[in-house]
């Protein structure tokens, strides 16, 4: 069987590269190439991201100019407007922009619609459009989704109600019968492929200032230059929560979102990271992926997505802080509902006279909302593929699947096609539905294909490391120059550095559950602490021991965990 996980070093830097970039330290310099970084007019574009001069021309959109003008004329008239959007960290920041433009420009005659993931599901729905023709609707405009949604744009074209859909999903054949389509995967008339639903909401609301102002609308007299800014907070949390590539004018949305995020004045985001021990003050993208965004997902995983909206649109310190704590306490449900289904899968599969190289397990009380989740703990612990299933409120079969690093998830699902109504994904997770009929053959149909396959199914995951640090290197100096290449994410990997033969001081596990790994070493500056969370020392390719020589494989971060700033090391992995 092939390895779980490949570190593989970095290309060093070449010569030209070497001089190209002399005027940054070493370390610097090689991140850069890394980066595909080899001159210096690149590299002070990307370490200083410019909003004037770095983002696109929202009409270079196709159907953009037809989209404004359709929302101007809404406007004008009055008319009653319906944005709908999806219930994720994309679409839920979507819906607050729009919502904060029409707020800002006095416009009432709107409301924001979030479908239920588990009622109603993921898209644009045609059985949510009855209620807004008796609404008396003229106008729906999609955030994040609707793209593929045929059937709901021709009800809502029927009924007399125009639809503008803004997404970045990959359209399909033939795009649905919308007055205009705002997605720069239709064509390439839009330079950057990468933008997130949020992202398409901005360029719209962009475009929509620049033309209303033009025209002189009273609605736009107030409205002072600039302002939609503040709205950036909104971008870069979806921006870096959808993890679309951080590159092109992405990097300059996540950058400057940041910044503004930092200093909201959203009553809510402030209760949120108060109560999670977050600073927002230094909030960085591994808050947005650990802290906020998990809250606002919860919304929609355990009760209603429109909690999550209110929460970021609302000004009134009450209902914002009340929002807040709700969705703190939704988040605390959500980990004990996956702590349950994993305990009942485990207890299942311990009865089970031999676990077969492919594991398949549901409940039809289980939300599929929550079980990756549980496929996630169950891959990991009995290394092999999960396949883990629930019911959702319109009582269709859905589930979530994992690899275990080694087997690829995809082709298995490739393999057995004709078992699902839908599937997709890639190698290490992916998602299907399959009918009522089929679910209890899942299991062998996946483990005949698994054996027919044999090593087709061998997959790989690659990390590369890109530099040998001591942990004297470890110091205030390279945090300074490794937080001028974040935020981290897609596209802009958070860097990744080996310690070899150090020796841990003490190896420890904390929590409330024990399930996170502490391991502290000395060093020529002083004690340098090691974590990793949800892991356990048993858990890593090597076990640490305290007075053993081991190499760490670990990011350099700086936590801000109530109040306390400490640079530390985030563990990846832990190899002889």
């Amino acid at each position: 069987m092939a390895p779980r996980q490949v570190y593989k070093a970095q290309p060093r830097i070449s010569k030209e590269g070497d001089e190209a970039l002399f005027s940054f330290d070493p370390v610097m310099r090689q991140l850069l190439f890394s980066r595909g970084i080899d001159t210096n007019e690149k590299a002070l574009q990307f370490l200083h991201p410019n909003y004037d001069t770095g983002l696109h021309d929202p009409f270079l959109f196709t159907d953009m100019e037809k989209a404004v003008e359709r929302i101007l004329g809404a406007i004008r008239e009055n008319e009653y407007i319906v944005i709908y959007t999806d219930y994720d960290c994309d679409g839920i920041p979507g819906g607050v922009i729009l919502h904060d433009f029409f707020a800002a420009i006095e416009y009432t005659n709107f409301e924001n619609y979030i479908p239920h993931r588990h009622h109603e599901g993921y898209g644009f729905n045609a059985r949510a459009v009855p209620q807004f023709i008796e609404r008396n609707t003229k106008l729906i405009i999609t955030v994040d989704c609707g793209i593929t949604d045929h059937e709901a744009t021709e009800r809502a074209g029927e009924a007399g109600i125009d639809v503008i859909i803004t997404d970045h999903h990959e359209p399909s054949e033939t795009l649905p019968p919308a007055y205009a389509v705002v997605n720069p995967k239709r064509d390439d008339a839009y330079p950057f492929k990468g933008i997130c639903g949020s992202g398409v909401a901005y360029k719209l609301v962009q475009a929509t200032i620049t033309r209303g102002r033009e025209q002189g609308l009273p609605f736009f007299t107030n409205f002072k230059v600039g302002m939609e800014k503040w709205w950036l907070d909104m971008v870069g949390l979806a921006t870096i929560a959808d993890m679309v590539p951080l590159v092109d004018e992405n990097r300059v949305l996540a950058t400057y979102g940041l910044q503004v995020l930092r200093k909201s004045k959203r009553p809510g985001l402030a209760h949120l990271l108060r109560k999670a021990g977050g600073s927002q003050k230094n909030l960085t993208e591994d808050d947005i992926g650990f802290t906020i965004a998990p809250r606002i997902n919860a919304a929609s995983r355990m009760d209603n997505p429109e909690d999550a909206f209110h929460m970021l649109c609302s000004r009134d310190e009450g209902e914002a802080g009340a929002k807040a704590l709700h969705l703190e306490k939704l988040n605390n449900e959500r980990k004990g509902a996956v702590a349950a289904m994993s305990k009942e899968a485990k207890h299942r599969l311990e009865s089970w006279s031999e676990i077969p190289p492919v594991i398949v397990l549901g409940n039809p009380e289980w939300r599929p909302s929550l079980v990756g989740l549980v496929a996630n703990s169950l891959a990991e612990k009995y290394g092999r593929p999960a396949f883990i299933w629930g019911r959702d409120g319109n009582n269709i079969i859905k589930g979530s699947c994992r690899s275990d690093g080694i087997i690829s998830t995809l082709r298995l699902m490739e393999g057995t096609a004709d078992s699902f109504i839908h599937f997709g994904g890639h190698h290490f997770s992916g998602g299907f539905a399959i009918e009522d009929t089929l679910i209890h053959s899942l299991q062998d149909n996946l483990v005949g294909v698994h054996a027919l396959l044999g090593d087709t199914l061998l997959t790989e995951s690659i990390s590369y490391i890109d530099n040998d640090l001591s942990l004297m290197d470890v110091t205030s100096g390279l945090i300074r120059t490794l937080r001028t290449l974040a935020p981290f994410g897609e596209g802009n990997p958070k860097p990744l550095f080996r310690f070899q033969n150090i020796i841990p001081e003490s190896v420890s596990i904390f929590g409330k559950a024990k399930d996170h790994t502490k391991m502290r070493f000395m060093s020529g500056v002083g004690p340098i602490d090691a974590i990793a969370f949800f892991k356990i020392p048993e858990q890593f390719a090597v076990m640490p021991e305290a007075g053993k020589s081991l190499t760490l494989i670990a990011h350099i971060e700086e936590s801000f965990f109530m109040g306390r700033k400490e640079t530390r090391l985030r563990i990846v992995d832990i190899l002889k």
